[in-house]
């Protein structure tokens, strides 16, 4: 655990979340600004996590993990969902999170540009 990041302590517990699913690799919990009226976090456990630019063979295990849950929750709630993939660090409270995280949003139409 980095005691800087934001998703660390959220997965450490020592910042609340809304946990929607949990497993050894991954937390799935409600976005606190959320976009759609379903708006879910998927983030990697692993800090430092890979991103889609930089993934190595050895990452396929993890990135197919979290695609798969995205997917089951998709099932689950019988909505059909936008999964966003966030290949580059988020900013939350001017921090970088080095967690490889999806967006899952659903509930409404989508369109681009996001909003």
């Amino acid at each position: 655990m980095n005691s800087d990041c934001l998703f660390c302590k959220i997965v450490a517990g020592t910042i609340p979340a809304k946990r929607v699913y949990e497993d050894d690799l991954c937390l799935c919990f409600a976005d606190i600004h959320p976009q759609a009226p379903t708006h879910l976090l998927l983030i990697s456990k692993r800090h430092n996590s890979p991103r889609s630019p930089n993934a190595e063979p050895t990452d396929s295990p993890l990135l197919g993990h979290l695609l798969a849950k995205a997917a089951d929750d998709r099932t689950r709630r019988g909505v059909a969902m936008a999964t966003a993939w966030s290949s580059t660090p988020a900013r939350t409270a001017a921090r970088r999170s080095n967690h490889l995280h999806l967006h899952l949003l659903g509930g409404r139409h989508m369109g681009w540009p996001p909003g």
